[in-house]
């Protein structure tokens, strides 16, 4: 597949006369040690949150929504005209508008995603692609980015809509041709304004140079779209094949939109977040992703503190303050368009080419608030009519009744210390499905499969990764004669990620128990001496991995001793009233994800796999529900499975939820959420857990 150089309709362009007709060159002569002050303005992980509004909930959010990074996106460019807008990818899924464009009424090829349109309108000068891309299918994704990518079974594209600017991903290749699906690079003519050594301005075209990353999991995640089509490269054997060769064809300055995290242990090219060892390949810049994290430390009055997992990275390696990962300026945007990335640089003339002034860069990842720490930027009035279409249609998506009623709240507000409210009716659905499935099975080995115990496992995915107002809640529903009744939205509440399908895997006892010493990962060690506070669980960046197991009746009971250090937690592991043997044998309703290696638990990593159904969790869940009548407290929003192993503390424990739901504890029933308290950085109440309730 021939690769493109895009050449932006704003820029000037000259050809070399000679040698490499290729290489980009500017116009005039720039004289020695004239200056160029640049802009890189980053997004990353929208999800399709174009709005200030959540379509699970049926209510504003200000809180979120690239309506309102349009304001700061403004802001930036009145600061310093010569900006280079990007994103990071994972830009098509996450919402229900997402699903609506992708699943319940697909967008054709005439038509542009919702999200493009907006971006297409804020003039994004280019884009990477995130693993999320890929939930939909090659087809779509061909379609929506009008690319051909190469591969005989997916259809080639014909003048469909899509973004008006480059999408880069370099480390994707066809299986059969082992070349990228997307162009792997872009080199982006910018022209901008100058300052000459006497102080006069002049335009210069400054080549920017684009490449995209994914992490190698796509092949796991999004197994039955991709297997056998494509394959995923390392990060930076790719990064050294292209850096030299953007160089070659004239790239002034090489940015790297790597949609992955930071990890600090060894390389390898299977790295789920390798982004670290990026600045190690000649790059200039790094833009960051995937983790939904904060880098480096925000900057506005009263910000968040950086997040734990980032704050451990090896100081001579990474700059939380800065920016700087070995040097090079990096920086990642948070999520759902809650903040805007930007690197500042100064570059000089030298020599014949522009040099980064390393001294004289400045890395901000600028949220809402800042100005001033308090007053949230108001969103771009021109952003909402261009999509006002899509966001009808989808809210009478969300607005269809299930024929359902539920008599209590399903939240995931206190999850994290034994509320199922909203986890336990997922884990039932599944179960059912499993155990459907092997009892109607045709296939003799699963057959045989019919005296295992069939247990099932979720996770609180919407428990605050995204902020104090990213929490499950459904709401009770009427039970008058004339019930409202739960609607689709709601399935999407309950298991967020509509792309994940059902799997279920048959596991040793042993693998149970190291299956839940693995979730307990997400909480701190406490120590019980201490009289200073101690946040229970310092992270929700890996919320996702808390693994909630049941099983019918509540058989399946364990506990977690927090005080213990990681793998030395579970504790009274029993089903049906008996130990639970390393020998036992168990069937698990789970996601493709979880079964397929996704979260890197010991055993789980795809060999164990029994069932992989066509079905998806989140349609699983909504059929479910669908076939009763009334869900109930008592038979479905009840069963702990777990506690923690009691103990008193010296000084409080804290956990982080949304304000206002210390009711929401009480109903549940859990005596060991004691009291609210105040405010953190981010809009999280800090609840003091008594431990020994």
């Amino acid at each position: 597949m021939k690769k493109l150089i895009w050449l932006s309709p704003l820029a000037t362009l000259t050809l070399a006369a000679c040698g490499n007709s290729n290489i980009l060159s500017t116009t005039p002569a720039i004289p020695e040690g004239t200056t160029l002050k640049v802009a890189l303005l980053e997004t990353t992980d929208l999800h399709q949150n174009i709005l200030s509004y959540d379509y699970y909930g049926l209510k504003a959010d200000t809180s979120l929504g690239l309506e309102r990074t349009a304001a700061l996106i403004n802001s930036a460019r009145a600061e310093n005209p010569n900006t280079v807008l990007l994103d990071d990818g994972d830009v098509i899924q996450g919402t229900l508008l997402g699903d609506y464009q992708a699943v319940a009424s697909p967008v054709p090829c005439s038509g542009t995603m919702a999200i493009h349109k907006v971006m297409n309108a804020l003039k994004y000068d280019g884009a990477g692609v995130g693993n999320h891309e890929f939930n939909y299918g090659l087809n779509f994704l061909s379609q929506i980015t009008n690319t051909d990518f190469g591969i005989s079974d997916v259809t080639k594209p014909s003048n469909c809509g899509a973004p008006s600017f480059p999408v880069v991903l370099a480390n994707v290749v066809g299986a059969t041709s082992q070349k990228p699906i997307f162009n792997p690079y872009s080199i982006i003519p910018k022209q901008f304004s100058a300052i000459k050594p006497d102080g006069t301005s002049m335009n210069v075209t400054l080549n920017v140079g684009i490449m995209g990353f994914v992490p190698p999991q796509i092949m796991d995640w999004d197994q039955k779209y991709l297997a056998g089509k494509v394959m995923v490269n390392g990060v930076v054997e790719t990064a050294n094949q292209y850096v030299p060769e953007m160089r070659n064809k004239g790239a002034d300055l090489v940015v790297a939109l790597s949609h992955g995290g930071l990890d600090a242990s060894a390389y390898s090219p299977k790295m789920e977040n390798g982004s670290l060892y990026l600045t190690t390949t000649g790059i200039d810049a790094l833009m960051l992703g995937h983790s939904h994290l904060i880098f480096p430390q925000a900057k506005e009055v009263n910000a968040p503190k950086i997040d734990a997992s980032l704050a451990a990275l090896p100081v001579d390696k990474v700059d939380t303050a800065k920016g700087l990962i070995n040097g090079i300026p990096a920086v990642m945007a948070q999520s759902w368009g809650r903040r805007l990335g930007i690197i500042q640089m100064t570059l000089k003339y030298q020599s014949g080419k522009w040099v980064v002034q390393k001294d004289l860069t400045n890395v901000e990842a600028r949220g809402f608030k800042y100005k001033d720490g308090i007053t949230i930027v108001d969103p771009d009035a021109s952003v909402a009519p261009l999509v006002d279409t899509e966001h009808k249609a989808t809210l009478a998506y969300a607005t269809q009744p299930l024929g359902t009623t539920t008599d209590f709240e399903m939240s995931a507000y206190f999850a994290l210390v034994g509320d199922v409210s909203a986890i336990q009716i997922v884990n039932q659905a599944q179960i059912d499905y499993v155990k459907n499935f092997i009892a109607n099975s045709t296939n003799a080995t699963i057959a045989s499969y019919k005296s295992i115990p069939v247990i099932s496992c979720s996770a609180p995915f919407k428990a605050g990764r995204n902020g104090a107002t990213d929490f499950t809640d459904v709401a009770p529903t009427a039970t008058s004669t004339s019930p409202v009744g739960l609607q689709v939205r709601n399935p999407g509440d309950l298991y967020l990620y509509g792309n994940n399908n059902l799997q279920a895997v048959k596991i040793k006892g042993s693998d149970l128990k190291n299956w839940l010493e693995t979730s307990a990962k997400q909480f701190a060690q406490i120590n019980p001496a201490l009289t200073t506070e101690q946040d229970l669980v310092p992270s929700y960046s890996t919320i996702y991995n808390y693994d909630v197991f049941y099983a019918e009746n509540n058989a399946l009971q364990y506990q977690i001793d927090v005080t213990q250090p990681v793998g030395s937690r579970i504790l009274n592991l029993t089903y049906a009233g008996k130990p639970v043997a390393a020998t036992d044998d168990f069937i698990v309703g789970t996601n493709d994800y979880r079964a397929g290696g996704g979260g890197n638990f010991p055993g789980i990593d795809g060999s164990k796999t029994i069932i992989k159904s066509p079905d998806a969790n989140q349609a699983v869940v909504s059929n479910y529900l669908k076939k009763q009548s009334k869900i109930t407290l008592a038979n479905n929003g009840s069963g702990q499975s777990w506690s923690f192993v009691k103990v008193a503390t010296q000084g409080p424990v804290i956990l982080r939820s949304a304000p206002g739901k210390l009711a929401v504890a009480n109903v549940a029933g859990l005596a060991r959420v004691k009291s609210e308290g105040a405010l953190d950085a981010n809009g999280f109440s800090k609840y003091a857990i008594d431990l020994s309730k």
